[in-house]
């Protein structure tokens, strides 16, 4: 569904403080500086993470660094490929593995280079399993494991969803099931479902357990069909989650046009941040033409608030955060531990080009420029150590090594 910019009040306001205003002035630009290409169509997936480009929207961001912003929910992660691809979207909220997926030509991706210039949110994801699991004491993928074992030795193995299978809710996933002991690949299904079709898919007995992002974990707990067994920040504090992804084509042909929706989405993620300003953002991203779910479901753990469903119930201070603690910023080691994954799971037969892929997809020199305009710090390094859960630590210093340390893995 498309929402265009036709608020009839806000026009008025911006005609009357532009009154006066030299012609061609675009908020602090002239026009001869704006952005390349104006009006621009942005895609978004119905997930809370999706927030600060609606909010960048509904605030009037875009509209003061010269965009004109049309946002276009879509339905699925391959739909948020495909427009991004063909350019009928021009900028997306999109899975962080999806630009190496398509920059690569991997799982199906026509051959597309993209970049990620800038992050819009970590943690705020989730491992939901059924009712039926909580009832035989499952919470731990060690629990799971002779479960899912029995289910493989009758030729019926337990399904587990995910949102695109080089994408983010499918690294979780793995990443939580090996850890028990578990191959994602060898010992369950794995299948593909759109973020919203989670929880319908779950009620009518599709899947033992999926990970997707806020609202839909909360959704099934909310809805009495299942429980949340981890928080993805659980899995790996301040994760990377959703990014603003560009085609690097037009990047390269539009770098003034970047620049400018990085402005307005960096601003309107400052304003996320501000938790007295998350009942707002809450009640406007719930509405239909964005996540299409009651406001209360989102609220909760957009403050911090996590009621698992199994009767325990913390304050999280991992909640999903869209400016705080560098959230913005495009680490590069993130995406070589991302293709670490890909040759775990054997999405590549070989070693990647680690260096080469990062340094072509990852950019944050664009996010630098920008936030150094806006007075916002970032980090002094693009690399950085990361640990996880179960102990263990990824040195971005050896990927390949770090890929075939694990035991459980598909690699040939």
């Amino acid at each position: 569904m498309t929402v265009t910019r036709r608020d009839f009040v806000r026009r008025s306001v911006v005609g009357a403080l532009l009154a006066g205003v030299p012609l061609g002035w675009r908020g602090s630009t002239y026009a001869t500086d704006g952005p390349e290409t104006p009006k621009m169509r942005i895609g978004i997936i119905a997930l809370t993470d999706c927030s600060s480009i609606v909010m960048a929207h509904e605030l009037g961001l875009f509209k003061k660094y010269g965009v004109e912003s049309t946002i276009s929910k879509e339905a699925s992660w391959a739909v948020i490929r495909d427009r991004l691809t063909l350019g009928e979207n021009q900028a997306t909220h999109m899975l962080l593995g999806i630009p190496y997926a398509a920059t690569m030509g991997l799982q199906g991706s026509p051959v597309k280079p993209m970049i990620i210039p800038m992050y819009l949110n970590r943690n705020g994801q989730a491992i939901t399993l059924t009712k039926a699991l909580l009832d035989k004491g499952v919470k731990t993928p060690q629990q799971l494991k002779p479960l899912a074992m029995e289910a493989k030795a009758k030729g019926a193995p337990m399904t587990f969803a995910m949102t695109y299978p080089p994408g983010t809710h499918a690294m979780w996933t793995r990443y939580w099931l090996a850890s028990g002991g578990i191959n994602p690949d060898r010992d369950v299904t794995l299948i593909t479902i759109p973020p919203p079709q989670m929880v319908a898919n779950m009620k009518v007995g599709k899947m033992d357990g999926y990970c997707v992002g806020e609202p839909w974990p909360y959704r099934a707990i909310a809805d009495g069909i299942g429980f949340t067994a981890i928080t993805t920040q659980q899995i790996w504090k301040d994760h990377p989650e959703k990014v603003l992804a560009f085609t690097e084509e037009f990047a390269t042909k539009n770098p003034k046009t970047v620049k400018a929706v990085l402005r307005a989405v960096l601003e309107a993620s400052q304003w996320n941040d501000k938790l007295e300003n998350r009942p707002r953002m809450a009640e406007v991203v719930s509405q239909p033409q964005y996540i299409n779910c009651p406001k209360e479901i989102i609220l909760g753990r957009l403050l911090g608030d996590i009621d698992y469903g199994d009767g325990r119930k913390e304050k999280d201070k991992y909640y999903m955060t869209f400016f705080d603690r560098h959230t913005n910023f495009p680490m590069k080691s993130h995406g070589t531990w991302w293709l670490t994954q890909f040759r775990r799971w054997g999405m590549v037969k070989e070693a990647p080009d680690y260096k080469g892929l990062v340094d072509r997809v990852h950019r944050p020199d664009i996010f630098r420029e920008v936030a150094q305009e806006l007075g916002v710090e970032t980090p002094r390094n693009d690399a950085q150590k990361e640990t996880f859960f179960d102990g263990g630590v990824f040195d971005p210093a050896d990927p390949d090594k770090y890929a075939k340390s694990f035991a459980v893995h598909t690699m040939a």
